[in-house]
């Protein structure tokens, strides 16, 4: 098989955040079927001091700070007409290494991760394949971001939900195949576009169920005492700061009024100063990034994830499965993952609703841990990444689509 180029929008490693746990896992996957060249853009110059660990999978790897600033990318944006979301990918010297990759080595088929890459690969490919990786339709997202929002900001997201859908059917129609991470993310996509399911297909994610093991001897985390719920995110993301806040307002008065010594624990990275005060509010923990998520998980008595808005499949869920952690979740967090409340994840309509099912769990440990066990059998039977990447093959050969399909 001959080489395969990989493009990513952020470095893959460390895996400590949705997109990078994809990526991360595809790049590894893909490393195993054919030498990888990787070319990425590289937002936090820490994740450099993991590049060993990307090495040791690819044939070769080209990381280029991103450095255009999300002003100057809006301020390009209005000019080019362009999406902001794209030209904030922008890089000439990640289009140079392309470019020498490309020309000097036996490259077959080129896997682009995030829609924002497409601009990377050639309109002219040679007869090599083209996998479009859009993860999520981000042009919905950005709908959803307008239609909440008001005055401005509501004019600026629908602005760029308008760009970012035309390049991403540009792009599907010149790609072989695009993926989504859910069916839910690639029938949405398939009715915007009208592209078939030759062109248009779910590659969900996984779970790595060795390292999400509830049976690891994990340190223990201070939590305080009295029944503990935990969420887990990067701290910075305006979806996750939305859920925590509602949270707060909505469902965690209710389980105080009944549970006085309740506490929830919002933990992750960056947390933003609306987040931090939350802090204020009694039993409410912001921890800040911390080394290991899984400690906090252990601890857990109930795992909430009361998203507002979320596109696709939330690893933070899958992660808390495995531990075999009961979860609480609105409806769109739960959204493309393909388990029921016999599983271990309950869908609450609203914050009241939320809170009685937190209640309800926390009143009752033996049926709790009874959730818990169900989620994590759930995840060994259907989100291990083995099984779920065993398709991949077939996606970046040079066969015919029909022949793959």
């Amino acid at each position: 098989m001959e080489d395969i180029l990989f493009l990513a929008h952020r470095f893959p490693y460390p895996p400590d955040r949705g997109d990078k746990i994809r990526s991360w896992n595809m790049l590894k996957a893909l490393g195993r079927l054919a030498p990888v060249h990787c070319c990425t853009l590289v937002d936090d110059p820490r994740d450099l001091d993991h590049l060993a660990a990307v090495e040791a999978v690819c044939a070769s790897v080209h990381p280029v700070a991103q450095t255009r600033s999300k002003l100057a990318s809006m301020a390009i944006s209005l000019v080019s007409g362009q999406s902001a979301s794209v030209v904030a990918c922008g890089s000439a010297p990640l289009q140079a290494k392309v470019d020498h990759i490309l020309a000097t080595c036996s490259i077959g088929s080129i896997f682009a991760f995030s829609g924002q890459m497409a601009q990377f690969v050639p309109s002219n490919r040679r007869g090599r394949r083209f996998v479009m990786d859009f993860v999520d339709v981000d042009s919905a997202k950005f709908l959803s971001y307008a239609d909440q929002a008001t005055g401005m900001a509501a004019a600026a997201n629908a602005f760029e939900a308008r760009r970012l859908a035309r390049f991403e059917k540009a792009v599907a129609l010149q790609a072989d195949v695009s993926l989504f991470v859910s069916d839910a993310e690639a029938k949405l996509f398939r009715e915007t576009t009208g592209m078939g399911p030759d062109r248009v297909r779910a590659l969900e994610n996984g779970i790595d169920l060795d390292y999400f093991n509830p049976q690891t001897v994990l340190p223990t985390v201070d939590t305080g005492h009295g029944p503990l719920m935990v969420f887990t995110g990067q701290m910075d993301y305006r979806p996750n700061i939305d859920a925590v806040a509602h949270f707060v307002r909505t469902s965690f008065p209710i389980i105080r009024s009944h549970l006085p010594n309740a506490r929830f624990a919002i933990v992750g990275r960056a947390p933003t100063e609306e987040v931090r005060a939350l802090s204020a509010t009694q039993g409410v923990l912001v921890t800040g990034e911390v080394a290991d998520t899984r400690p906090w998980l252990v601890a857990a008595d109930v795992v909430v994830a009361p998203l507002l808005l979320a596109r696709g499949i939330q690893n933070k869920i899958l992660e808390a499965m495995a531990m075999a952690r009961p979860v609480v979740a609105s409806p769109a967090a739960a959204e493309g993952i393909d388990a029921t409340a016999d599983d271990g994840l309950h869908i609450a309509i609203d914050g009241r609703t939320m809170a009685e099912q937190v209640l309800s769990l926390i009143a009752n440990p033996e049926r709790a841990a009874q959730f818990g066990s169900a989620a994590r059998a759930r995840m060994i039977a259907r989100y291990s990444w083995d099984a779920q990447l065993a398709g991949l093959k077939d996606l970046v050969t040079l066969r015919p689509l029909e022949k793959a399909a």
